[in-house]
């Protein structure tokens, strides 16, 4: 069993523009949290949203069958809610309706407690010039490492 579970959406800082950031717990069963444990999970299409109700779900992520489990085995893709404060619902909730943001993951990782945490942010899609914009800044910046690297030898 690996120690370290942190599995990452790495298009998330591409695709998105983040704004606020957060760190939610999720509601598992048993057989979910021990594939997350062996790492057996994906967020890379995994958004948030809210129900009738005001509580936030995760949307799209896949946790794959836990390979020891029995029938009582959970669904891959099933939505599962996300634990927050009230104080930090309402301000996403408000944010999301009011101004059209989405709420989308970013790291989902198992803390020192054993517990699946799931880092999410507010976030606002970016347009085709603002990712072109950000492959030229990269491009930039490892061009420039690499000029520093041969000088330096």
């Amino acid at each position: 069993m690996q120690q370290n579970i942190n599995i990452k959406n790495k298009k998330a800082r591409f695709e998105f523009e983040l704004l606020d950031q957060f760190t939610a717990g999720i509601v598992l069963s048993g057989t979910e949290i021990k594939s997350i444990r062996l790492g057996k999970a994906s967020i890379a299409e995994g958004f948030c949203e809210f129900n009738d109700r005001g509580e936030l779900f995760i949307i799209n992520m896949q946790v794959d069958e836990y390979t020891h489990g029995s029938h009582y085995n959970h669904k891959p893709k099933a939505s599962r809610k996300l634990l927050l404060n009230k104080r930090e619902l309402k301000k996403l909730e408000k944010e999301v309706k009011a101004s059209g943001l989405t709420i989308i993951p970013l790291t989902l990782f198992v803390n020192d407690r054993g517990l699946a945490k799931l880092n999410i942010a507010l976030a606002k899609g970016k347009k085709l010039y603002d990712k072109r914009e950000t492959i030229k800044d990269r491009d930039n910046k490892r061009d420039l490492d690499r000029i520093k690297k041969s000088f330096n030898k």
